[in-house]
């Protein structure tokens, strides 16, 4: 019988020492994981901090960009016959990226003048209504102006002054 009840004092001891060893492993682990998770967000937040710094420090400031002045055209607009004649004059301005591209495109300033004047003067009233019709307007002289001037790029077409009479 004293053997069963010294087995059964080991088996008690070994019951204490099995669960004080599982929590003991348990806080470890539990330990270990926070020192991982501040670890990991401190390094992240020093690498993304200096990250976007670096970013920053490096772009260059743009360059502003350059314009070209085009000749105030005036020009009469399509109408049907029997109809009251409406005139159109614009001025208007190319925006390009940077000042080299003014002295290339300006020897095709004719060219542009013409393209711009015979497409202004198939165009009717109603296309110039509203924001959307300017809009279209915009677009398309842009487009055409880039055709005319290929090599070269155009990045818009600016309305100074517009009237309809």
């Amino acid at each position: 019988m004293a053997e069963t009840e010294q087995a059964a004092e080991s088996g008690a001891a070994e019951d204490e020492a099995a669960p004080a060893a599982k929590g003991k492993l348990k806080l470890i682990i539990a330990a270990v994981g926070v020192v991982a998770i501040l670890g990991g967000g401190a390094g992240g937040f020093f690498f993304f901090r200096h990250h976007g710094e670096e970013q920053q420090a490096e772009a260059p400031p743009p360059k502003p960009p350059a314009f070209i002045e085009i000749p105030d055209m005036l020009v009469n607009l399509a109408g049907l016959p029997g109809e009251r004649v409406q005139y159109l004059k614009v001025k208007l301005t190319l925006e390009v990226k940077d000042e080299k591209q003014v002295e290339a495109i300006k020897p095709n300033l004719p060219r542009v003048t013409d393209l711009f004047q015979t497409y202004l003067r198939e165009l009717r009233p109603i296309d110039l209504n509203g924001s959307a019709g300017l809009f279209r307007l915009k677009e398309e002289l842009t487009r055409r102006v880039n055709a005319a001037v290929e090599p070269n790029q155009v990045s818009a077409v600016l309305f100074k002054e517009i009237v309809v009479q």
